[in-house]
């Protein structure tokens, strides 16, 4: 109780995460009484961060850097306007065409969502379509982010939860489909309702020209996810060569990227890891005295009385998590949750960690999507003017669809563990 508190008033204050969870762990030992605790405390937070796998997580950043800066996005989203821009609401599937394309690579809800927002809005509002609109489905195209691999939360949950990077990373594969697959057509009905205009018409030779122009950055994504299901390397591994693959590409094929901007990419990279890294750190040593204090056990007891079997478990999680999300960013919230909760579906409800982790992230990634926070509409409104508030009306079909996932991924462990059998 005495943690709890001081964590959560530290929080009301306005203190960061990491340091009200460092914070909130001292008052534990302090009022514990065993002075012992003190001597752990440091080799817990570093033991928290002692991990190969978050190796991943600057050169995940690090990729997303390269590309923006080689014209590696622009060409993504000019990639899927010669596949499905010529639809009716042409550009609304472009949209979330491309988003899927660029998440594959990116792995940040806010950071795709402030690049693509840049790109598309105005693409959009061009084309007719209103900008409150425009921005919230781009809003939402950014949740592929955190979903489709490379992910830095799946990356984080797998330090957590000590499941291989790999199989967190393939586990997103089919619940970020079938995301796309629903706002597709969502898109369709939307379409036909309001009348959405198409897109430019392209000639065989036009969309064979961008085609050919695009088609060497998507090694990038190839590069990564193949060498990952293939076993020809683990994911840290996998970014490095991802990396590489895109400075290559955006010197010598988009010839955008220049040497000169490795030093202020790298360092954008490094300061955003740093931000994740603490925080990491940080919920090692808030797990470590929720575990001592036996936190987990009287949560499973209180849990057990309400959730008799997974599938009641899950959706219980399912409604908490999605009230924890609206008011907490998507790694942070998985860093407070996941020792919470992990150890109750893994060792009372006997439910897969790596299921467990996909309906976390995609709990958490659409929580950054709900009022009163929602960062993602947040994000695209410091980008393009629109109102937070407004685009999360005008796009509630999305998020009706999205919670029809998190039901289904609940139900269905197949979805997310089907391509690791």
């Amino acid at each position: 109780m005495v943690t709890l508190t001081g964590f959560l008033l530290l929080l009301l204050v306005g203190m960061p995460i990491a340091v009200s969870l460092c914070m909130g762990a001292l008052f534990y030992i302090t009022a514990s009484g065993n002075p012992l605790l003190f001597q752990n405390y440091p080799l817990q937070l570093f033991g928290g961060v002692d991990s190969y796998g978050l190796i991943a997580i600057p050169l995940f950043i690090l990729i997303g850097e390269i590309m923006n800066g080689g014209g590696i996005t622009q060409r993504i989203v000019n990639l899927a306007m010669a596949f499905v821009g010529s639809l009716k609401g042409g550009l609304a599937y472009v949209n979330i065409l491309a988003n899927m394309m660029v998440a594959s690579i990116l792995g940040s809800a806010t950071a795709q969502v402030a690049i693509m927002s840049q790109i598309m809005v105005p693409e959009m509002e061009k084309k007719g379509y209103d900008k409150t609109f425009a921005a919230g489905l781009t809003a939402y195209g950014g949740m592929l982010g955190p979903i489709i691999p490379p992910s830095v939360m799946f990356v984080v949950y797998s330090t957590l939860a000590q499941v291989p990077v790999g199989d967190m990373l393939v586990a997103g594969i089919i619940p970020g489909v079938v995301l796309t697959v629903l706002f597709f057509a969502v898109i369709a009905l939307m379409g036909f309702v309001y009348n959405y205009p198409r897109g430019d018409k392209q000639t065989l030779k036009e969309r064979t020209a961008t085609v050919l122009d695009a088609a060497p950055t998507l090694l990038i994504p190839i590069v990564i996810v193949g060498s990952i299901l293939s076993g020809l390397a683990n994911a840290t591994e996998a970014a490095a060569v991802g990396s590489i693959a895109a400075i290559l590409i955006g010197r010598y094929w988009t010839k955008q990227f220049r040497f000169e901007m490795m030093p202020k990419m790298m360092l954008r990279a490094g300061v955003y890891s740093s931000i994740v890294l603490f925080l990491v750190a940080a919920a090692a040593v808030f797990s470590w005295v929720l575990v001592y204090g036996k936190i987990p056990q009287s949560v499973a007891g209180m849990v057990q009385a309400i959730a008799k079997d997974p599938i009641t478990f899950m959706l219980l999680v399912n409604v908490v998590l999605l009230v924890i999300g609206t008011v907490i960013d998507g790694v942070p919230g998985l860093i407070m949750t996941a020792p919470i909760l992990l150890p109750i579906a893994t060792e009372v409800y006997n439910v897969d960690p790596r299921h467990f982790g996909v309906v976390l992230v995609v709990n958490l990634v659409l929580g950054l999507l709900t009022p009163p926070v929602g960062l993602c509409f947040f994000v695209a409104a410091a980008v393009t003017g629109a109102k937070p508030g407004k685009m999360f009306l005008v796009t509630l079909p999305f998020f009706v669809v999205a919670c029809v996932l998190l039901v289904l991924l609940s139900i269905y462990p197949s979805l997310s563990l089907a391509l690791l059998k």
